[in-house]
């Protein structure tokens, strides 16, 4: 692969990296702090350290926050409707980000595309337990 398409990846790689971590955290926090459910708590931390790959710092070489198309935020992410819609917003955020990764990786590395592939259904199974939770 080109570097410069390869450098274009990485950025992709990087953003979708974070966008992942952040969507879980945001979760994970609730049900720790808000619910004290240990649990799901858990799987979501488990989930989460799944991205702390040994190559995440060689993407942070390729990070451009400043000329990010869309740095500016939209008036529909300026508002939740209510707690499950807060939730649902960032376990998408997570599921979409992982398919990114599952994607991106089938140009480097098999492996690592099957752990985003497995953690985005595992996060499919622990959203439907959070809805069952009626929050």
């Amino acid at each position: 692969m080109e570097s410069q398409i390869e450098s274009k990846i990485y950025r992709v790689i990087d953003a979708n990296l974070n966008r992942y971590k952040e969507g879980i955290r945001v979760v994970e926090d609730i049900l720790r702090y808000g619910f004290d459910n240990k649990d799901i708590s858990l799987k979501l931390k488990n989930l989460r350290h799944k991205a702390n790959l040994k190559s995440s710092l060689e993407f942070i070489k390729f990070r451009d926050a400043q000329n990010d198309a869309l740095k500016p935020t939209l008036n529909l992410e300026l508002k939740r409707e209510n707690l499950n819609s807060l939730i649902t917003a960032n376990l998408k955020r997570a599921q979409e980000s992982s398919r990114v990764l599952e994607e991106c990786f089938k140009l480097f590395d098999a492996q690592i595309s099957e752990i985003f592939k497995n953690a985005r259904y595992e996060l499919y199974t622990v959203e439907k337990e959070i809805l069952k939770l009626n929050l």
